[in-house]
């Protein structure tokens, strides 16, 4: 009697278990599909030079490697709501050091680490706006969105006319 009971209590249970389908994983990363490039409209770094001298947009430029764990980590930043909205009001490029090192090899200012987030005059002057660390100045922290958006906030205001 009571194994009936025991047999009868796991069929009522049952659906509440694990015998449901596993769920599905989450989809692979694809090529782009980081820095949030659905709502950021990253552009190839000599197109968005031009892009902001024509619309005189200042430029947030970041410079990164596809092995780069740290990278991976301050890509995340970009999901950020309102790294979304401030990013409106720049002209944003994203150069991969592997793929276009001529570009990368530019903004070295203090060094060849990465990530480097680099603000530009919408010349393409690098405008003087670093991160707080005084060793690496372009290196924005990449768990929390505040330090970029602070960048981001002077540099703007350093690209406003007078």
């Amino acid at each position: 009697m009571a194994r009936r009971l025991l047999i009868a209590l796991a069929l009522l249970l049952a659906p509440a278990c694990s015998f449901s389908a596993p769920p599905t994983p989450p989809p692979a990363s694809k090529p782009g599909g980081a820095w949030n490039a659905d709502q950021i409209a990253w552009q190839p770094y000599a197109a968005g030079l031009a892009q902001a001298q024509a619309q005189s947009k200042p430029v947030l430029l970041v410079v990164s490697a596809s092995w780069c764990p740290h990278c991976r980590n301050y890509s995340r930043v970009f999901d950020d709501p309102r790294v979304v909205t401030a990013a409106r009001d720049f002209v944003m490029i994203h150069l991969d050091e592997d793929q276009e090192p001529d570009a990368a090899s530019k903004y070295r200012e203090d060094g060849a680490y990465v990530p480097r987030t680099y603000f530009l005059q919408p010349g393409g002057a690098i405008a003087d706006v670093h991160a707080t660390n005084p060793r690496y100045r372009f290196f924005y922290e990449e768990a929390n969105p505040n330090s970029l958006l602070a960048g981001m906030t002077a540099a703007k205001a350093k690209a406003a006319p007078n």
